[in-house]
């Protein structure tokens, strides 16, 4: 299981237009119950099988209390954002989790060199494995059947594996999505609006509704080895108990449907990196085509039109411009979809700078900057920081451009790693700003 390289933050490298830009209504909040059916259907999705599409034969989990230990050189602030991580789960999904080790029912974080972990497993940012505790005997058994988690009847032990000189943003998001798999459900969705369980990498920080679904996946009533079958039956009780609120996990959920594995080798292609941009642009045209096909207008579909608005933005800005604004309506209509709205705003504000069209930057910005910060993104926020100093200063507002500026430091640090990626990342935005000029 790996969470993605993200290439989310990105910016255009052309001059587009953005004349046209139509206001949309603020994006849909989730609403603070979750209907037990939901919760059930979607349990079921995430713990029965992998993102391969392979089914699992049985639930499998670490039984009794599990322990945390970290291998190789942590980064500055990693052991520390490892205690709140611990901390969340013992208080918000009810895991007997602490720091330390054990004999079994342990998990290992190693820190190992980008460099290395990349030439091992390409395309991720990090990843983690079953029935490993060191890169070393990682890299002797990664091809046999003890890493394959579809094989394990239980869980006692597992590593994640973290690059040691990356960003602090990315340490966290990584250990909360890669522990978050080591404890819990193996598969990811990309129908749902507001998990970490979700390759599109728009959430950084497990979310409430993560929690919930790891509250019950250690639930008393649920042990290693039940069938999908027999966690079904026991379900509605466990989902009555801790989610009182949500009605009757049996009655029916929400139409859905399963996501076949072509839509996920489809935006695999469009954003793995590899082959030319046209036949990127062709993979994600494809994917829209299939979504369509499917009858979806869900976060699929959406996060399909952001691939296409990313990938077209040197080849057809146009159709960049109308690609983000497809996928943005999609996220303001889908409850609990509001940093992925944030991410679409920052790109129309990126072209919006780019085009000479400062105040549609500022008020880009503006509307996504309170769901940036309340989704924990640093990143994101500092850029939107920088696209607001450089629409103010192309406006004449220098004092409201310098504050702009130092709101972007506070953030930049954590959020890109070092002075030189910060740098790097102002001058890409400055670029924007000059490009308009001429």
């Amino acid at each position: 299981m790996a969470r993605a390289s993200s290439a989310t933050l990105g910016l255009p490298e052309v001059r587009a237009s953005t004349a046209g830009l139509t206001p949309l209504p603020p994006a849909r909040s989730r609403p603070a119950v979750i209907s037990n059916a939901t919760l059930a259907r979607d349990f079921m999705e995430l713990s029965f099988n992998l993102e391969s599409g392979r089914a699992l034969p049985v639930l499998t989990r670490f039984e009794g209390p599990v322990r945390v230990s970290t291998a190789g050189p942590a980064p500055q602030g990693a052991e520390a954002e490892l205690a709140r991580l611990i901390g969340r789960l013992r208080a918000e999904a009810g895991i007997d989790i602490a720091p330390g080790t054990a004999a079994t029912n342990d998990i290992t974080v190693q820190f190992v060199p980008r460099q290395a972990l990349v030439s091992a497993v390409p395309n991720v940012a990090c990843f983690v494995v079953p029935n490993v505790r060191s890169w070393d005997e990682y890299m002797k058994l990664r091809r046999s059947g003890a890493t394959d988690w579809a094989r394990l009847r239980t869980r006692s032990h597992a590593t994640v594996f973290i690059p040691s000189d990356t960003a602090p943003q990315e340490v966290r998001d990584c250990l909360h999505e890669e522990i978050a798999q080591a404890l819990g459900p193996l598969n990811d969705l990309y129908r749902l609006p507001d998990s970490v369980f979700n390759d599109d990498n728009f959430h950084a920080v497990l979310t409430p509704f993560d929690m919930k679904i790891l509250r019950a996946y250690y639930a008393p009533e649920l042990h290693s080895g039940l069938s999908a079958p027999e966690v079904g039956a026991r379900l509605p009780g466990i989902l009555a108990r801790i989610n009182p609120a949500g009605g009757s996990a049996r009655a029916a959920a929400p139409a859905a449907g399963p996501t076949p594995q072509t839509f996920p080798r489809l935006l695999s292609r469009a954003l793995g990196g590899r082959g030319s941009n046209a036949m990127r642009v062709r993979a994600a045209r494809d994917a829209l085509a299939y979504a369509s096909a499917q009858g979806w207008n869900d976060t699929r579909t959406a996060f399909a039109w952001f691939a296409l608005g990313r990938l077209t933005m040197t080849s057809a800005p146009q159709q960049s411009v109308s690609a983000f604004l497809n996928a943005g309506r999609i996220y303001r209509a889908t409850p609990g979809a509001r940093i992925q709205a944030a991410h679409v705003d920052m790109q129309l504000a990126a072209l919006a700078l780019q085009d000479g069209r400062a105040q549609d930057a500022v008020a880009l910005v503006g509307r996504a900057m309170g769901p940036a910060i309340r989704g924990d993104n640093p990143a994101l926020v500092a850029t939107l920081h920088l696209i607001r100093a450089e629409a103010y200063g192309a406006l004449g507002a220098g004092a409201q451009a310098e504050q702009a500026r130092l709101d972007a430091a506070s953030w930049a640090r954590y959020g890109y790693g070092s002075d030189a990626a910060v740098r790097r990342r102002a001058a890409d935005i400055a670029a924007l700003a000059r490009s308009s000029r001429g």
